[in-house]
């Protein structure tokens, strides 16, 4: 905005256009061109399933998605947050999961997040996880530096079948 260069600078007006060098115009369309190419594309918002969609089948992205209905099927995406109303069947795939609801099948993450009200039934293949007081777990643990392909080597295993607290429904 206050910079001394070409590129921030207003078109040429008349008068410029008269006096400039025809191969410095060139240059600096270029230079233009190059600096609206290299700008920072804005991370687009997460996709919500609302709690009364329910979805049966794969999803994949590489964006994030918030679900708080029904999916019956894998869900494969950069951060991913269940709902404390939703329900998830089927193994999940994510860079960072935050489950606030039920999910069966297999969870795959660097970082998972079981909240206390998380209900949880089945493998949490992960990095890093942390369990909320009062969530549900009924599965194994496995920490693996590399979560996300299913060919790492598990480097510690823990086994989990009760609830962490008792919870009234």
């Amino acid at each position: 905005m206050f910079s001394k260069s070409k590129i921030n600078e207003p078109g040429p007006g008349a008068d410029a256009s008269k006096t400039a060098n025809p191969a410095a115009a060139s240059q600096s369309g270029q230079k233009s061109s190059e600096f609206k190419a290299s700008a920072p594309k804005a991370k687009p918002p997460a996709s919500v399933l609302s709690a009364d969609l329910h979805v049966t089948g794969n999803m994949k992205t590489t964006g994030d998605i918030q679900v708080e209905g029904t999916v019956e099927g894998d869900i494969r995406a950069h951060l991913l947050t269940i709902g404390e109303s939703a329900t998830i069947k089927g193994e999940v795939i994510a860079d960072d999961v935050v489950i606030n609801g039920r999910i069966v099948g297999r969870v795959r993450g660097l970082k998972v997040r079981l909240t206390s009200t998380a209900r949880v039934e089945g493998d949490i293949i992960h990095k890093t996880i942390a369990i909320e007081s009062g969530a549900h777990f009924e599965g194994s643990v496995q920490r693996q530096d590399d979560p996300l392909n299913s060919g790492g080597k598990p480097t510690a295993t823990a086994q989990a079948t009760a609830p962490a607290t008792p919870k009234a429904d």
